[in-house]
């Protein structure tokens, strides 16, 4: 390779030359001579050598999995990979309010309204400010908005509301300007700030064509850093998964290396210009796109020696427990590793109402950190974190001899288990339909959403014949039952799965089941390796990744990635399910959001094979949902329809909660198929980038329906729009007739 100009955050697909670039905290770009190979291990790494000194290697980069065209810097990308430790980072300060590791996570939502209709913006603001939002942030399209901007300012002043204004900006760095003497941060989509909307085209540059991109960017985005500077004004830098400009896709691909990478020309930008007071934000719709984006982010800051705060999201979450489900899964795996110091939690409902999920997890990761839950230190070679490997368990193969089918305990897309008591199954029944089971003339069957085994901690006596009746016939619809070993001792229940503990398979107890009992293990994680050993020569069906929740010391997450490390190292293959019990009386948001951040944080890095929520005062059913809204939402198990609905602003076309309603109501049984309902266009189709079709506000009163990223119908009525979305997804083969009901 010759000499160059190469940027730090050089990807080893393509190189040019980067001005401006920052290295470390004082120099602005780097010369070096090479860009080497190298045997690392077992691996090769790309290390980038300083021409000014020969000898010394200034950044490595390795495949960030075995066979990856990715190149990802060795850095980690968290400051402790055994426990939660919070990022360090330098203080932001937005008006009145500081962001950064020295500081509470802070929570913030974005307003609703028209923002030209001041009085009833600054209603939502004071509403928003009493349930306890650090920051909220108000959508300003045009000028009369950004004129609009001084006079809600100056009302919410007036009535002695001092919450910290943040401008949301797209296509108009005027705009930008205006609104940068009033309120007290901008945020800027580097995706379309100074670029033409995306057309999802694959263009071709030269190395000048790419420079003079770079210029003409610094030439628009200057003038707004220096106002910035002078007002004392705060900046996010925000990127968008669906909003890549199309010279960043075509260099970067649709992809977290290209998310970072648009935000870093801006931030080299802000740097140039001696600009520091700027967080980031990395977010998708997709949860696992986002914490890959973020990991790459801070692994990448901590090359360059940047230590600028994070912003955190996951974008059209949704509404109800599939939106916070999906931002705990995001959010929450972030916060556990310690990354985050502020977060929106999205939701296609009033912003009042995102206060409090959004409080609720930024309290489980100030406590997760402030405690500094872990494990004892360990070395982690197999996790892949900066792209997703699912690790698979092996599933159950039938045996010889078996006279009932096991290979349903466990589905290849993701399990979900339950816990059962002896009250459920003096009813059969109800309890074969809480399961989620097709009922045939009241036998039980499995369908795409039946739980797939159960745990049944007592079991009943020898003499109640109709209870025992009702587990053999969901033991022969292949449905696993899983019972501790004591009670298989001393009530046997044919075929049945035995519940051990490593000190019970260590005592040698579970021999005296009869000879072929399947065996489920459960573990800790954070065992002595002497004390794993017996896992080297046990048959197990899976093993259950079980903390107790009253341990507050022991982070469950840290714990199974020790677990899996310890697999992997020896070529253990079980399947895990990932058991977590909540406490009597906690709040539904708790159990999603604790489910999501405990389970979902492995479950990203494909680690988990499956779910088992306990919680003895919630409802069978809700923790059943959880269950699978769970795996969906790690891109797993699909079970019903994906909806990618954003949380709507002053640009809203329509009233998006309503006629989110009135989809979902009538596409909500279409597992598979996503389909996106958006308010605007503001961030490209390619917010879209998850979904099968779109409903998106294209003008007051009128849709646009897309089916990928392609606008296929302009200017449908709105009150015909929602037919013709569900005749679309008939011209396309996607469509089924709702079930009947039973």
């Amino acid at each position: 390779m010759a000499t160059g100009a190469v940027p730090t955050s050089f990807t080893g697909l393509k190189s040019r030359d980067h001005r401006g670039l920052g290295f470390g905290k004082s120099s602005d770009f780097v010369r070096v001579s090479d860009l080497q190979r190298v045997k690392f291990g077992r691996s090769k790494v790309a290390v980038i050598r300083n021409s000014s000194n020969p000898g010394s290697e200034t950044v490595e980069f390795k495949p960030a999995s075995e066979g990856s065209p990715l190149l990802v810097p060795r850095q980690k990308y968290c400051e402790s990979i055994h426990k939660t430790v919070r990022r360090k980072t330098r203080t932001v300060m937005v008006g009145n309010v500081a962001l950064g590791s020295e500081h509470p996570i802070r929570i913030q939502t974005m307003t609703t309204t028209d923002t030209k209709d001041v009085a009833g913006t600054v209603e939502q603001v004071m509403r928003i400010s009493d349930q306890g939002a650090d920051l909220v942030r108000i959508t300003v399209q045009g000028r009369k908005e950004a004129d609009a901007c001084f006079e809600i300012k100056n009302t919410l002043v007036q009535k002695n509301y001092n919450i910290p204004l943040v401008a949301d900006i797209h296509f108009a760095p005027p705009v930008a300007l205006r609104v940068a003497e009033c309120f007290d941060k901008i945020r800027v989509n580097p995706g379309n700030f100074a670029d033409r909307r995306a057309q999802f085209e694959i263009l071709e540059y030269t190395d000048d064509d790419y420079q003079k991109e770079l210029e003409h960017i610094e030439k628009v985005f200057t003038p707004l850093v220096e106002k910035c500077k002078k007002y004392g004004v705060a900046m996010r830098i925000g990127t968008n998964h669906g909003s890549l400009s199309d010279r960043i896709m075509s260099y970067h691909g649709d992809s977290p290396r290209g998310m970072v990478e648009s935000a870093f020309e801006y931030a080299r930008i802000c740097r140039k210009l001696d600009f520091h007071n700027f967080v980031f934000s990395m977010k998708a719709s997709n949860p696992v796109i986002m914490v890959q984006a973020y990991r790459l982010l801070v692994a990448e800051m901590n090359v360059l020696g940047w230590d600028y705060p994070l912003h955190l999201g996951v974008t059209e979450a949704g509404e109800g427990e599939d939106g916070r489900m999906k931002s705990a899964i995001g959010i929450g795996t972030l916060l556990t590793d310690g990354l985050g110091d502020t977060i929106r939690v999205s939701l296609t409902e009033p912003p009042e109402e995102e206060i409090d999920p959004c409080r609720r997890l930024a309290n489980l990761g100030m406590k997760t950190a402030e405690l500094q839950k872990g494990v004892a230190p360990f070395e982690e070679k197999h996790r892949h974190y900066f792209d997703f490997q699912r690790r698979t368990g092996q599933l159950p193969i039938q045996k010889e001899g078996e006279v009932v089918d096991y290979r349903g305990v466990l589905h290849r897309d993701g399990s979900v288990l339950m816990s059962v008591t002896l009250d459920q199954l003096k009813s059969p029944e109800l309890l074969y339909k809480s399961l989620a089971a097709k009922l045939i003339v009241g036998m039980p069957f499995k369908d795409l959403a039946t739980v797939d085994s159960i745990l049944l901690r007592e079991l009943p006596s020898q003499d109640d014949k109709d209870a025992r009746l009702a587990l053999k016939r969901l033991i022969d619809v292949s449905m696993g039952v899983i019972t501790p070993l004591s009670e298989q001792l001393t009530k046997p229940l044919p075929n049945a799965l035995a519940l051990v503990t490593l000190k019970e398979l260590s005592s040698g107890a579970h021999e005296l089941l009869p000879e072929g009992t399947r065996l489920v293990v459960s573990v800790r994680g954070d065992e002595p390796h002497e004390e794993l050993e017996i896992l080297k020569t046990t048959d197990a069906t899976m093993i259950l990744h079980h903390i107790p929740y009253s341990d507050e010391q022991t982070s469950r997450v840290h714990a199974a990635r020790r677990l899996f490390e310890y697999l992997s190292e020896n070529s253990l293959d079980f399947p895990v399910i990932h058991h977590i019990e909540f406490p009597k009386g906690i709040h539904r948001d708790d159990l999603v959001i604790g489910a999501g951040t405990n389970a979902g944080a492995l479950l990203v890095d494909g680690l988990g094979d499956g779910i088992l929520l306990e919680s003895p005062d919630q409802e069978f059913e809700f923790l059943r949902d959880t269950s699978f809204n769970l795996l969906q939402g790690c891109r797993m198990r699909n079970t019903k329809t994906e909806y990618v609905s954003c949380p709507s602003c002053g640009r809203t076309l329509f009233d998006l909660q309503v006629i989110s309603a009135e989809i979902r109501d009538k596409t909500s049984h279409l597992p598979g198929v996503s389909i996106a309902i958006m308010g605007c266009i503001v961030n490209g189709p390619g917010e879209m980038a998850d979904a099968d079709f779109g409903y998106v506000g294209g003008a007051p009163g009128k849709i646009d329906l897309y089916v990928g990223k392609t606008v296929v119908k302009r200017g449908i009525a709105m009150e015909g729009a929602t037919d013709a979305l569900i005749e679309l997804i008939k011209e396309h083969g996607r469509w089924v007739d709702p079930p009947v009901e039973e």
